[in-house]
């Protein structure tokens, strides 16, 4: 009995509780919505180019098979022509990857660290004890969502 009032004792004092839908932060971040097209556009010239060398190696597949009466000589150039565009596809798709992946990683960082600081000035200004992932609450009340506060602040910072 004892116990149980030990333990019953700090949840009693507890300010509260604020959940916010990090999805719904995610999808209407405009830190992260100017970072993707930003981004996008900085890999235009690969991603065309990835495109283009894809058709050409398309092409020369295809004229391959539909010509079978190439000379050995026709077949080792079109043979090589395949591979040092299949070489350089494969190099540029790397590069791009490469890019996407530190990119990514920056992004989110700075994401993570604004997300990190609006939560705890939300909880500080709510008088909160914690504030959660909504998606891992398995019920709340909806008067503790604290994403469209969430939301705002975090699109807020420059």
């Amino acid at each position: 009995m004892g116990l149980a009032v030990a333990v019953m004792t700090p949840m009693a004092q507890a300010s509260g509780v604020g959940v916010v839908d990090l999805e719904g932060v995610v999808e209407n971040s405009t830190y992260l919505n100017q970072q993707n097209a930003s981004f996008q556009q900085r890999i235009k010239p690969q991603t065309t180019k990835i495109e283009q060398l894809s058709k050409e190696l398309e092409a020369l597949q295809q004229k391959a098979q539909s010509n079978t009466k190439l000379s050995d000589a026709e077949k080792q150039k079109m043979t090589a022509q395949y591979h040092a565009k299949f070489q350089e596809l494969n190099q540029l798709q790397q590069s791009v990857q490469g890019t996407v992946q530190g990119s990514i990683q920056q992004i989110r960082g700075v994401f993570d660290a604004r997300v990190k600081q609006v939560a705890e000035q939300l909880r500080q200004e709510n008088k909160l004890d914690v504030v959660l992932n909504k998606n891992t609450a398995l019920a709340y009340d909806a008067k503790y969502d604290l994403t469209d506060k969430m939301i705002q602040k975090v699109n807020a910072i420059k």
